[in-house]
């Protein structure tokens, strides 16, 4: 009986591996866009971008705009919400938020507030709270944009942030090993493991990130510790975005949407 569990076992690691096994990114089409960065897509299907320093949000016929070089240079833009769209401008320590067309509704700056925080990455988190790493400190807080209050969250971070994300309840980052951890609101870290090298990293779960490395494309599954080449995508590109199976790649002639069927 154990001997036909244990088969039974390796059976289905072996075909829910195979599924990870090299995934062909099949081609959906290819859009036009003169933009310096593509930020991504939201719910609603409108693509982000920013030129010159102007962020721009499309679909179709539908263009908004918004613009604010006072600030210097756009660091991140959250596209959680598309009714709450965060624009962190890190030389001024300041956020905006802005509404589904684009005007601003809230400015933030730390430097001028209470808080004294001295922001590095900012996201949006739930229950009215934005994700702040604070430099200074090297600690992670949510700091409540309704009260104007910070709560800390867990203890200082052992070294500098590389890359980080975020969703309403995680705050996800990699350290200058490529250490790959996970923070939640409560203030519980997890270490998930350890990724290769990378130009540029997609994180958007706890066991699959997405990464480029010398012009190619990989998943790395966080749970084999295997990197998976993704086969039929340009071999030259600026950026990438990635979500629900939905690959977006950005070269000097555009936007390459492709489709890739994971389980």
């Amino acid at each position: 009986m154990k001997t036909a569990l244990y088969f039974i076992f390796v059976l289905l690691s072996t075909i829910g591996f195979a599924q990870y096994t090299n995934p062909v990114a099949s081609k959906m089409g290819t859009e036009f866009i003169q933009a310096d960065t593509y930020l991504g897509e939201d719910a609603y299907s409108f693509q982000y971008f920013t030129k010159n320093n102007v962020l721009f949000k499309k679909s179709n016929n539908v263009f908004f705009q918004y613009k604010n070089l006072s600030l210097g240079k756009i660091t991140r833009v959250d596209l959680q919400n598309p009714l709450r769209i965060l624009v962190f401008y890190q030389d001024f320590n300041t956020v905006l938020a802005l509404d589904s067309q684009l005007n601003e509704i809230q400015r933030i700056n730390f430097s001028e507030n209470q808080s004294g925080l001295t922001a590095s990455s900012v996201g949006l988190a739930s229950q009215n709270n934005y994700w702040v790493f604070d430099m200074p400190t090297q600690q992670l807080y949510l700091y409540n944009y309704v009260k104007n209050t910070t709560q800390l969250v867990g203890n200082p971070f052992p070294k500098n942030i590389k890359n980080y994300s975020c969703n309403f309840n995680l705050f996800y980052w990699t350290d200058e090993d490529n250490k790959y951890y996970t923070s939640d609101i409560f203030g519980k870290k997890e270490l998930l493991g350890t990724i290769p090298g990378y130009d540029q990293i997609f994180m958007y779960d706890e066991r699959m990130i997405l990464y480029k490395k010398e012009e190619k494309l990989y998943f790395f599954d966080l749970i084999q510790n295997k990197s998976i080449p993704v086969k039929e995508v340009e071999n030259s590109f600026k950026s990438f975005y990635y979500k629900n199976q939905n690959l977006a790649i950005f070269t000097p002639e555009g936007i390459t949407n492709y489709k890739i069927n994971l389980p």
